[in-house]
C-alpha cells in the first residue's frame, strides 16, 4: 500500500495525535490503578485500626459496668446470679470432692 504526498500530509499529523492520545490513555490507566491501590491500602489500614479500637472500647465498657453497677440493687442481684452460674459451670465432677473408696 503506497501513499501519495497529499495523503502523507494528512496521515503523519494524525499519527502523532493518535500516539499522544494513546500515551495519555495509558497514563490515565496507570493513574487509576495507582489511586485504586492507595484507596485499598487506606481501607485496609482503617479496618485494622477499627478492630483494635473496638477491642479497647469493649474493655473500657466492661470496667465501667463493674464500677458503675455497685450502687444498683437489681444489678447487684444480677451479678450474684451470674457469679453463681459461673461457679457451677466451673465445678468439676470429681476433682476437689471427697470420694470414699473404703468399701
Amino acid at each position: 500500500m503506497s501513499l501519495k504526498g497529499v495523503e502523507l500530509q494528512i496521515a503523519i499529523p494524525k499519527t502523532v495525535d493518535a500516539g499522544k492520545l494513546a500515551e495519555q490513555h495509558q497514563q490515565h490507566v496507570v493513574q487509576q490503578q495507582y489511586y485504586a491501590n492507595e484507596a485499598l491500602k487506606k481501607e485496609t489500614e482503617k479496618k485494622q485500626l477499627t478492630v483494635n479500637d473496638t477491642e479497647k472500647i469493649s474493655i473500657v465498657s466492661e470496667e465501667k459496668d463493674r464500677k458503675g453497677n455497685k450502687g444498683g440493687n437489681s444489678n447487684h442481684h444480677h451479678q450474684k446470679k451470674r457469679k453463681r452460674k459461673e461457679a457451677q459451670e466451673l465445678k468439676h465432677p470429681y476433682k476437689g470432692n471427697f470420694i470414699d473408696y473404703s468399701g
